[in-house]
């Protein structure tokens, strides 16, 4: 153990080779012996800063020292030391010594002389081994270099080597061929900084996160599935690879990496992953709309055919049966509640298509910036936001039906495009090229009288009159009040069926009551009230509420309504729904159910009117506007 200078002093004076000690801790030459003093110069002495020896090469020695503490021992031939007459390159090998792990033996060889000497010493050898000897030596590497490079180029993979300091040692013509870079451009250069400097990303990949480089600075074998390599003309190539640690003697000279071009196979996967997601995507879009076609079925034909034995229905069920065979397009009329809805049910049911679906469009429930999309359809990127293909409502009614409902809030600039899809037979996505058959029927549907519509120019008139081919009349409740009696009491046994509760019995009075009523909101309004009564309804009789929400009776109406009547209906039966369930709109006991129409058609119908928590949750003043 060596525990002062003097010690130093003594073990290196026994070296033959150009030696010190140098103190890391004071960066300073505790001891050195004449012949390092002659290699660095004469006015080199103990207790100079060792740092003013080695210039730009500080970096270097400090990653030197590093190893050094990590291996226990290192050596160099990068690290050139300054003098007073120029720089020395020097290989230098170092090792700690002394209990304070402070103090480093440096053995400093110099580099042009020790060349010198092996030289001397390769040309005595070879004089006296003759000139014979010496071409069969050469013709013996040199076949060895020629059988290995034959090897290296005939493999499919990309081979490369770098030494200990990451400089590239040899490449493969197949490592040039995928990267673009020659032998000439890599050879002794650091090729990480070259192919291997940045992720996919952009972000700057440091060779000390490098497991090439971990290879051989802590001796692993690192294999990697997914990186990239940057070839020359500046694209990123997707690889794999192998990083294994090479030894020359056992000593640590580098590592190997044998690598392959996986950028087609990564893109087929994302293929793949894209039509798997595209798939899943429609499998989730076909039951979503499986769903709400159930729930449209459900709730629009709430008693699954149309009851009543008026003449007003007699007649429309005669007009469904002359036209439900035909492909005509059917124009059906109707005040809010009538059963527009349901008479395309029983169409579309009764007719050659109906294996096909029976597509919905509510026009006044979708954004006027949507319907083209929704209608027609898209295709990614076709406009910001657009992520995904997605088939528009016509497509979907392919070789089936499409209700228009509500036709007259279609958008103008809308109007012609439909109509030019529906005359010529085919339908062509937003942002596509490509056009698509189409085989469709068309049943329209308005609460409107749409020749007025047409004279407002809110409606083209082409297109009214492309609809109204087969006009049908829904009649309103109040012109046909014998049907009241049975369109109750089946709808009395549906909501009791839901509500899980006993029938209650419909009175005499009760049943006057109703059909003394006029009915603004039509089927619907009846539904709504029979499913109300049967929430109160706590004894065996049913219990009916013909009342305002403030208590009052309600006045009858005018004969005739106009538009503003009956969205102020519309829009009080919205409230009450909502009253009546706390705000609640989806699922079976939701405003939605009460009212019998799809949740989505009840939110769009709380923004059409701006209704407010205050409207059903305050004292309701809101709500008679």
């Amino acid at each position: 153990m060596l525990d002062s200078d003097l010690s130093f002093d003594s073990m290196v004076a026994m070296v033959p080779e150009a030696a010190l000690v140098l103190d890391t801790g004071t960066d300073s030459i505790a001891a050195l012996n004449a012949p390092a003093r002659d290699l660095l110069g004469g006015s080199i002495s103990a207790g100079l800063r060792f740092s003013t020896l080695l210039g730009p090469d500080l970096a270097r020695f400090i990653v030197f020292i590093e190893e050094l503490d990590h291996r226990g021992a290192a050596w160099t031939r990068e690290i050139a030391l300054r003098t007073e007459t120029g720089s020395v390159h020097c290989e230098m090998r170092a090792r700690r010594i002394g209990s304070d792990a402070r103090h480093v033996f440096l053995l400093l060889v110099d580099l042009v002389e020790l060349d010198r000497r092996t030289q001397q010493v390769e040309t005595e050898r070879l004089h006296r081994g003759g000139l014979i000897e010496w071409k069969r030596a050469h013709q013996f590497f040199s076949e060895l270099e020629h059988q290995n490079q034959l090897i290296l180029n005939a493999a499919g993979e990309g081979i490369y080597g770098v030494n200990a300091e990451g400089k590239t040692t040899f490449l493969n013509r197949a490592a040039q061929e995928m990267l673009g870079w020659t032998a000439e451009d890599l050879l002794g250069r650091p090729i990480h900084d070259i192919i291997h400097h940045h992720h996919l990303n952009g972000d700057l990949y440091h060779s000390h996160d490098c497991p090439i480089y971990r290879s051989f600075r802590f001796e692993q074998v690192n294999r990697i599935e997914d990186e990239v390599f940057w070839r020359k003309d500046g694209r990123p190539i997707r690889v794999e690879y192998v990083s294994t640690p090479i030894y020359d003697q056992q000593v640590l000279a580098g590592a190997v990496v044998i690598f392959r071009d996986i950028t087609e196979r990564k893109e087929n996967e994302k293929k793949l992953r894209d039509a798997v997601e595209e798939i899943a995507n429609l499998r989730d879009r076909l039951e979503q709309e499986n769903a709400y076609l159930q729930e449209a079925i459900t709730t629009e034909r709430a008693h699954h055919e149309i009851i009543g034995a008026s003449p007003a229905v007699r007649q429309l069920l005669t007009r469904i049966e002359l036209v439900a065979g035909t492909d005509a397009t059917v124009l059906i009329s109707g005040e809010a509640g009538t059963g527009k809805a349901l008479v395309a049910n029983a169409i579309h049911k009764a007719s050659p298509r109906r294996r096909r679906p029976l597509i919905h469009l509510r026009c006044g429930a979708i954004a006027q910036g949507a319907m083209e999309a929704e209608l027609f359809g898209q295709i990614r990127g076709a406009y910001q936001g657009a992520l995904r293909d997605k088939p528009g409502k016509l497509e979907l009614a392919h070789g089936g039906t499409l209700f228009l409902d509500d036709v007259e809030e279609l958008p103008p600039e809308v109007q012609g495009q439909l109509l030019r899809a529906l005359q010529d037979r085919e339908v062509t996505r937003l942002g596509d090229t490509r056009s698509r058959s189409l085989d469709v029927r068309v049943i329209a549907a308005s609460t409107r009288a749409l020749d007025k519509e047409v004279a407002a120019g809110r409606l083209r008139e082409d297109l009214y009159l492309w609809l109204n081919v087969f006009p049908v009349l829904c009649h309103p409740l109040r012109e046909k009040k014998e049907d009241i009696p049975a369109l109750a009491t089946h709808l009395l046994g549906l909501a009791s069926k839901r509500m899980n509760r006993r029938p209650p019995v419909i009175t005499q009075h009760v049943m006057q009551r109703l059909q003394d009523y006029a009915w603004p909101g039509n089927v619907r309004e009846l539904r709504n009230v029979i499913e109300r009564a049967t929430i109160v309804s706590q004894g065996g009789k049913l219990i009916v509420d013909l009342s305002e929400p403030d208590g009052h009776a309600r006045q009858a109406p005018r004969t005739i309504r106009t538009e503003a009547d009956l969205e102020a209906d519309l829009r009080r039966t919205l409230v009450d729904c909502l009253r009546e369930t706390g705000g609640k709109v989806s699922g079976k006991d939701g405003a939605a159910a009460l009212m019998g129409i799809p949740a989505t058609t009840f939110y769009s119908r709380i923004k059409k009117f701006a209704i407010l928590p205050q409207d059903w949750a305050g004292d309701g003043t809101r709500g008679s506007d």
